[in-house]
């Protein structure tokens, strides 16, 4: 069967910079869809996308459609023709969805049965609607109309260019008849562009001084800043969403470097880095130290024979933006930060819960608590949790809102706050993400943790849980937050104290009942998750959470220990006995007894359990004391010989009630040592 290539490119006006990407591999994704469905092959395929265009290019695609055969089977002949031989509704629905009369139905057989042989279409005559499918298809959120015509896209369209080897595809779509012609850049070559071939088309918009390539663009812009900034003797800040957005804004890429005054850097690095970066789509430049060089990189669209030119036009853009910044900096430094806190009473946190600055006094006393139990400094903690709302009342957080934290620790410095304060107000809101950065200070882990579970405690408190999608005040994030920082930082804090005393601050503004509880289960069941990804079994995590340890790191250190433990050989039987023997206890009316009396053995096993129970529990006692529980349970794995010569030589149930009663006593001291790091019943 014969194969050409084929090439679609819709033209148009610019299309929006951070949808590029998106819209073209949907557009990729809906045409590969269309073709497969047609059932015509190919070789392989790939899109293209500039700022003025989206195409799809298809190597070796089937000419023509292969022939199909469709054999659909019907109900049995008894159910489709009554005792007097008239058709029922079942053979006339049959008949009726294979879109033919029932006389041109087969019923020489069982079944009705409905073939059809179809003969498949030539390729050119299919094209069309594959590609008007995926256009109607792409996730454009809102589409635009243009002049006086009805058709809808997200830019308006300009060409169309469709082709099937050498020959043009007969069509019009959003209102474009389909030819050969492209179009060029912008200024360089504004005139039409004739495509010779589909395997033509780079090299032909190339001449033309368009790369329509988005990757070959990306590594010009990405290589040529590198250089340029090597040269500069810096480092370019490119965040991989900037360089996407700069490589969906430009044809021909040109990246060239611009300069600003000075002075400027005397405003926090953080705001000029975020006004040229979001505002004009800079790359900034660091020096070896990380500070913030006079320099940036633009990339513009033109290969301009004055450089100079565009040089200038970006300085003098960028200017007014860094006076901004330079003027909202001075005017916030005219008062201390902590005056700051004034304009927060009168600023909503949540309606039910008070305002800002009554967040602020609970963090500072959470906080102090927090810090004195983890070996921080509590004053630090009580000062940075009462300066840590206040930057959100400033100018320059008012402008540039990423800044919050960041703007609160330049005014502290500059108010000559103890540098472990300053820190804390930028640490608080770490980790800002999945796998982000932890405070590095004692001050700001007590502060991040008191913040996220003044929040948690709160919005549970007057009722708003998070649901499946919704989690308006990020509560999971809080928690995980909470989590990674006592984990990851081995900080032994127990939570049920810190949600407690949380809970006590806010007084009569939340329901008590229950909460402490809510809380809690909310924070650790976001261990769950945490331990799936690290590929830790689920019932591992459970055999913990039965003990409900109050600290995260010591619910982790458990954790690893029975992760540990499950590698033994001895760990499967263990976990049966222990599973056996919880179930034994489940059963036992009234209450255990707590002494086990020699006297009552009658069998040398016994004797052997009780004396390695003994052993075990004087070798485990200071090893769960210092919370060395993989020690801990590669000592109690020594009990499986004794364990099971018991279990085969003696009969629990004993007769004697005095005997049983023992012999119960006995199983739960041996269940107590495990459960001491935690319930290994529930790994089998």
């Amino acid at each position: 069967m014969s194969a050409q290539d084929f090439l679609v490119e819709l033209g148009t006006e610019e299309l929006p910079p951070k949808a590029l990407n998106t819209l073209a591999e949907a557009f990729l994704a809906g045409i590969d869809k269309g073709l497969q469905s047609a059932g015509l092959n190919y070789g392989t395929k790939t899109v293209y996308a500039a700022p003025r265009r989206l195409a799809v290019l298809i190597t070796s695609l089937a000419t023509q459609q292969p022939d199909r055969s469709i054999n659909l089977d019907g109900p049995p002949r008894q159910a489709a023709f009554d005792a007097d031989g008239n058709p029922t509704q079942a053979a006339l629905g049959f008949a009726k969805k294979c879109g033919v009369e029932l006389s041109e139905i087969d019923q020489s057989g069982p079944k009705l049965r409905y073939s059809q042989n179809i003969a498949g279409k030539p390729t050119a005559s299919l094209l069309p609607t594959i590609v008007e499918d995926s256009l109607n298809d792409l996730p454009i959120p809102k589409r635009m109309r243009w002049g006086a015509r009805k058709e809808e896209f997200v830019r308006p369209t300009q060409w169309l260019v469709m082709l099937l080897g050498d020959q043009v595809i007969d069509c019009t779509l959003l209102a474009q008849k389909a030819d050969r012609d492209s179009r060029g850049h912008r200024f360089h070559h504004p005139e039409k562009v004739r495509i010779g071939s589909p395997s033509s088309y780079l090299a032909d918009l190339r001449a033309a001084y368009v790369l329509a390539d988005a990757n070959e663009r990306r590594e010009i812009i990405s290589k040529r800043t590198e250089e340029l900034a090597t040269r500069q003797e810096g480092t370019a800040i490119v965040p991989p969403a900037l360089l996407d957005e700069v490589t969906a804004l430009v044809e021909w890429p040109v990246p060239l470097v611009c300069s600003f005054e000075e002075r400027f850097l005397d405003v926090p690095q953080e705001a000029l880095i975020t006004t040229m970066q979001d505002n004009q789509k800079y790359f900034c430049l660091l020096d070896a130290d990380g500070k913030l060089l006079p320099r940036f990189i633009t990339v513009a669209n033109i290969e301009s024979k004055d450089p100079q030119q565009i040089i200038a036009g970006n300085e003098k853009v960028v200017r007014p933006r860094l006076t901004d910044a330079e003027f909202f900096f001075k005017q916030d430094k005219k008062q201390k930060l902590e005056d700051f806190n004034q304009r927060l009473q009168n600023v909503v946190f949540q309606e039910k819960l008070g305002s800002v600055y009554d967040k602020a006094e609970r963090v500072s006393k959470l906080a102090a608590y927090i810090a004195a139990r983890i070996g921080g400094n509590a004053s630090w903690a009580a000062r940075a949790g009462l300066l840590s709302k206040c930057d959100l009342a400033t100018e320059m957080v008012g402008e540039f809102p990423e800044m919050q934290g960041v703007a609160g620790y330049y005014y502290a410095v500059n108010d000559g706050e103890p540098q472990d304060v300053a820190l804390a107000l930028n640490e608080q809101y770490m980790p800002r993400g999945a796998g982000a950065e932890l405070p590095t200070t004692l001050t700001g882990a007590a502060v991040a943790i008191a913040d996220k579970l003044d929040t948690l405690v709160g919005i549970f408190g007057i009722g708003m849980l998070p649901t499946g999608s919704k989690d308006p005040y990020a509560l999971r994030r809080a928690a995980l937050g909470v989590l990674r920082i006592l984990i990851e930082k081995q900080l032994d804090l127990d939570l049920n104290d810190a949600v407690a005393f949380a809970v006590n601050a806010f007084g009569a503004k939340v329901k008590v009942a229950g909460l402490n509880d809510a809380v809690l289960e909310f924070i650790f069941d976001r261990l769950r998750a945490r331990y799936e990804d690290e590929g830790v079994d689920v019932a591992t995590y459970l055999s913990v959470r039965a003990l409900k340890p109050g600290s995260a790191l010591d619910f982790d250190q458990r954790v690893q220990a029975v992760q540990a433990f499950r590698k033994l050989p001895e760990a499967a039987a263990l976990a049966a006995v222990n599973k056996r023997v919880s179930n034994l206890l489940s059963k036992v009316e009234g209450s255990v007894p707590t002494v086990v009396e020699a006297k009552y053995f009658d069998n040398a096993n016994e004797f052997s359990l009780y004396s390695a129970i003994q052993q075990a529990d004087q070798a485990v006692q200071p090893m769960a004391a210092a919370r060395q529980y993989s020690e801990s349970l590669a000592r109690l794995a020594a009990l499986r010989e004794p364990v099971d010569a018991f279990f085969e030589a003696v009969m629990v149930n004993a007769d004697d009630a005095n005997v049983r009663a023992n012999r119960y006593a006995l199983l739960s001291r041996l269940r107590g040592l495990f459960l001491g790091v935690a319930d290994i019943s529930l790994l089998g």
